[in-house]
């Protein structure tokens, strides 16, 4: 069966409020498995009662890792495609359904573009990618890949790049790309990963690097 093709992995911290809706939508489509990237609630929990594949670090390691762990995974247990998605119920799982369809039609990497983006940070690294590549929304949590994409490179992320690594490999080196726009839901209450000077500052080293690394 082609469900049987599809891991959607969601990095999960302190989410327990959300998981279980979003693994709920989203699960007709493929086999979930969740990070648990060192929640200290019932995430892990209620993802295991929804049905996902849990994972748990012991401590909160941060987005890539929680997603290198889950391409780990997914590659282990025999995934062709890897959606990533976000748990706080913000991305739109009516999308899931398209983005698996282009992969399933050739597609090695798929991006979506959000409606509105959070933070200055976002759209300088938007504009950069936008002139490069035509890119839109660098920074969209939701992205589609075939998993021949990430055993090329080999890893997910390397060195802290906001979950663009695997992303930049692909358009640098001729993989077949596309991107289709999303509606971005409001999240209720304060985003994880934060909108202070910090996450602006790993956001734009993330940009330099991006440029250098490879």
């Amino acid at each position: 069966m082609v469900g049987t093709k599809l891991a959607i992995i969601i990095p999960a911290l302190n989410e327990e409020s959300t998981i279980q809706a979003v693994i709920s939508s989203v699960s007709p489509y493929g086999q979930i498995i969740v990070i648990d990237d060192g929640s200290i609630d019932n995430t892990a929990h209620k993802a295991v009662l929804s049905g996902a594949i849990v994972f748990s670090h012991k401590k909160n390691l941060g987005y890539d890792k929680a997603l290198n762990t889950g391409f780990k995974i997914a590659k282990e247990k025999g995934y062709k495609f890897v959606i990533t998605m976000d748990a706080d119920g913000q991305h739109d799982p009516s999308a899931i359904s398209k983005i698996k369809m282009l992969l399933i039609d050739g597609y090695d990497l798929v991006l979506t573009s959000r409606n509105y983006k959070q933070r200055l940070s976002e759209y300088i690294f938007s504009y950069y990618t936008n002139l490069r590549w035509a890119i839109k929304d660098p920074l969209s949590g939701l992205k589609g890949y075939r998993i021949s994409l990430y055993s090329s490179l080999g890893h997910f992320d390397s060195y802290g790049s906001i979950g663009t690594e695997l992303m930049i490999y692909g358009l640098r080196n001729s993989f077949k790309v596309t991107q289709i726009e999303t509606f971005l839901k409001p999240r209720k209450g304060e985003s994880r990963f934060g909108k202070n000077l910090k996450t602006n500052y790993q956001i734009i080293r993330a940009i330099f690097l991006s440029i250098f690394y490879f």
